[in-house]
């Protein structure tokens, strides 16, 4: 279940970075995209960082508010980060 979320929130957060980004933006389909790889993969570097991963991502009771807060905020940062930086190697590889 908290992939899910990750990459949902991934999703929105590499709209949000290419709508905020206009000379990095992929379009809508490629941000929703590479935001949902991102949002995917921040997720799972919180989890690493905060020290529960294997449990988490097994046991669907240990979805509580700290865990989903912990999911939105990490798949939703991979996914703009993910979405900036592919953003600036598509604009550097056009040049």
């Amino acid at each position: 279940m908290e992939l899910i979320i990750q990459i949902i929130a991934g999703l929105l957060g590499g709209n949000a970075a290419g709508a905020g980004l206009k000379n990095l933006s992929l379009g809508t389909a490629g941000n929703s995209v590479v935001g949902a790889v991102g949002g995917g993969l921040g997720g799972l570097l919180m989890g690493m960082l905060g020290g529960d991963a294997g449990a988490a991502a097994g046991a669907a009771a240990n979805l509580d508010i700290g865990a989903i807060i912990q999911s939105v905020a990490g798949g939703g940062i991979g996914g703009a980060i993910l979405t900036v930086i592919a953003g600036m190697l598509k604009k550097a590889l056009v040049k």
